[in-house]
């Protein structure tokens, strides 16, 4: 009788697989090799610059919350003043 152990030894692991079929769903054009490149910072309107003024943006809006709450003050008045 076979154990299970030695079957899961002998067969190969392919959630690796799995993954990089998941990703080339999504971009039916792009080899697997493209789909593993994570995009790299350029001038212009890329979507790696957009990413990273959201991020910005979210990270400004959130401070000005914190400031509001601190200061018992609007933007305005605390800018103005």
């Amino acid at each position: 009788m076979v154990d299970e152990q030695q079957i899961s030894e002998n067969q190969p692991d392919n959630r690796e697989s799995e993954v990089e079929a998941a990703s080339l769903k999504e971009k039916p054009d792009a080899s697997p090799e493209q789909a593993a490149v994570e995009p790299e910072p350029s001038f212009g309107w890329t979507s790696y610059a957009e990413r990273i003024n959201g991020r910005f943006a979210m990270i400004g809006f959130v401070a000005l919350i914190i400031l509001e709450l601190v200061t018992h003050q609007s933007f305005f008045e605390w800018l103005f003043n």
